[in-house]
């Protein structure tokens, strides 16, 4: 299954690039009174995402949707962002935090006029672009180059494949094993596409019969990959499921009869599918998504906070 890599020509990674987009990321100026920064809804630890059901904005009110994980955004199918697809590209899905008032609340031209003023950042956008010249399209594609770093392929589960020869599956545990085997076997392959395990397009799962979010329309959301997912409770769009059991369970016996499932959910029949697994099967399921845990990037200090504990 090969990637589909987003990344345009006209904003290719570059280290210096990269490094602007990070401290970018981190830095609380980019938030209207400088409290927020993208990283306080989207942590390292938490496979840049968030384990509270609704994260808040930098007046402190909580947002509608569950945050997304970005890590291995760079390999979302078709390169549109947020559980609606609202953003065409990633150069745009980074800007409309930092511009929305309940967010981060900080229109660009005062952030420009911020970074200008803060004596770090010209050389950075020398570095990075060649002049030190400030401008919002600059930082949307240092930003958006840091996104992109954020590659996380170093689980048990890529240890099948370490090798570069045939895969080895004898390097996950029997429940591992057997939860791989029922991932691909049941179709979740289907949806979650390739080895960044990100969905091909927003579409609509059946979480209720009656939605109140219509996400992309006729309530249809495009999740994250599901690559370090078992560190990121809650899911779902709403943060409604505790725990990856609460998930299988759903998709096991409860999908809903909605207007507009997903027909990979639908049987030949038109009625959702149900999967009747066992209880062990079931936890083979999950052992495998936490399979999915990249310790080593949840650590990675290239990806992390560079400012000072005590930066403000």
């Amino acid at each position: 299954m090969l990637f589909s890599d987003n990344t345009p020509d006209d904003n290719r990674l570059t280290d210096a690039g990269a490094t602007l987009g990070r401290v970018l990321f981190y830095d609380v100026r980019l938030s209207g009174n400088d409290r927020v920064a993208c990283a306080s809804c989207h942590r390292q630890s938490f496979g840049f995402g968030d384990t509270a059901r609704f994260s808040r904005g930098h007046d402190g009110r909580p947002r509608p949707r569950h945050t997304m994980a970005l890590a291995n955004a760079r390999f979302n199918a078709a390169g549109r962002f947020f559980w609606d697809e609202r953003a065409p590209s990633l150069e745009q899905q980074v800007m409309q935090p930092i511009g929305d008032s309940s967010e981060m609340g900080l229109t660009a031209g005062t952030l420009e006029r911020k970074l200008a003023g803060t004596a770090f950042y010209p050389p950075l956008f020398t570095a990075a672009f060649g002049s030190p010249d400030i401008t919002r399209e600059r930082v949307a594609a240092a930003l958006a180059q840091f996104v992109r770093s954020l590659v996380s392929g170093r689980s048990r589960f890529d240890a099948v494949f370490a090798t570069g020869s045939a895969p080895d599956s004898t390097v996950l545990s029997k429940p591992e094993r057997e939860g791989l085997r029922l991932f691909t076997s049941l179709g979740c392959l289907n949806c979650h596409r390739t080895m960044a395990l990100f969905a091909d397009k927003a579409s609509n799962n059946g979480l209720d019969s009656l939605p109140t979010d219509s996400g992309a329309g006729g309530a249809r959301f495009k999740p994250p990959s599901l690559r370090n997912v078992a560190v990121r409770p809650p899911y779902m769009h709403d943060g409604r499921f505790i725990t990856l059991r609460q998930v299988v369970e759903f998709y096991d016996h409860s999908v809903h009869n909605a207007v507009g499932l997903d027909p990979r959910l639908r049987t030949s029949e038109g009625t959702p599918r149900r999967l009747d697994l066992s209880p062990r099967q079931i936890d083979a399921l999950v052992a495998f998504m936490e399979a999915l845990t990249d310790s080593t990037f949840l650590r990675d200090q290239r990806f992390s906070d560079p400012f000072p504990c005590d930066s403000s």
